[in-house]
């Protein structure tokens, strides 16, 4: 199966509508060294992601972003999703002259950002190789718990589904999110989320990219903590079983931040795999 375009005019002027002079980036590593990217995970930032980029930083020019809505980057104007974080993501690698490909390290759904970018006709140049820490993108096996909050929240929405889409609808629906049963049936991360930022989180969270990883054509090296109560070890077995050129280090005792948890390993796994010699 082909890879998909992404590019599509919608996400490029939502992306381009985004002032890049606002998307925070740390940037380090030796000025003549090939360039790197490292993408955080969601609620998290490029502070957090400043472990995982020392680790390589002596060998690499090292871009850390904090995303639209997280660390230092004020949110997006509407409500985005995956395909607009890339296309914003391109724009940035674009707008600073770096030399593609390059390789890249994400973490959560940093991962599923560049799992998309990497599974997409008109973004895959941008790598070489990715590391990838607990990557989320594959469609979770849902929980007898997650599956009755769904079905409860399908009922409380059907009959404001009758409703004409327009500002009536919009308003009536808005009210719902705002009920107490509904933000019940929510996760903490989407409850503590206030604005445009929730939708974002909503279409977010839903994305995947299980039908695609098959188009991965680069080498792909995934890291997963055992204990991780985020990413399942089914869908990190899945990512590996369906991408051409994958394997996976399990992080002995780390959660979900498994790069924190175990610089060690993330560091000595990541530094082999790519070409840097010796250990920080």
């Amino acid at each position: 199966m082909p890879a998909p375009a992404t590019l599509v005019p919608d996400v490029v002027a939502r992306a381009e509508a985004f002032p890049l002079e606002r998307l925070h980036a740390v940037v380090s590593g030796p000025e003549d060294a090939p360039p790197l990217l490292a993408l955080h995970g969601w609620g998290s930032s490029a502070a957090l992601m400043a472990p995982a980029a020392n680790a390589v930083s002596d060998g690499f020019r090292v871009h850390t972003l904090d995303l639209p809505g997280h660390g230092l980057t004020p949110p997006p104007a509407e409500p985005w999703g995956v395909p607009e974080y890339a296309a914003l993501v391109a724009r940035y690698l674009d707008a600073h002259g770096l030399d593609a490909p390059m390789p890249a390290i994400g973490h959560s759904n940093g991962g599923r950002i560049l799992l998309h970018m990497a599974a997409s006709e008109d973004l895959a140049g941008w790598f070489s190789k990715l590391v990838l820490v607990s990557p989320s993108g594959v469609a979770p096996i849902p929980s007898a718990e997650v599956r009755r909050k769904r079905a409860l929240a399908k009922t409380l929405r059907a009959p404001f589904n009758l409703l004409p889409d327009g500002r009536i609808k919009d308003e009536a629906l808005d009210w719902l999110r705002h009920t107490y049963l509904w933000q019940r049936l929510g996760s903490s991360d989407y409850n503590a989320l206030q604005g445009v930022m929730r939708e974002t989180f909503v279409k977010t969270v839903g994305f995947h990219v299980d039908d695609r990883l098959s188009t991965i054509r680069v080498p792909v090296l995934v890291l997963w903590g055992d204990g991780d109560t985020a990413v399942s070890r089914h869908q990190v077995d899945t990512l590996v079983r369906e991408i051409p050129d994958a394997g996976l280090v399990v992080l002995d005792g780390a959660g979900h931040y498994g790069y924190l948890d175990r610089m060690d390993v993330f560091a000595a796994a990541t530094r082999h795999f790519l070409g840097l010699e010796g250990t920080i």
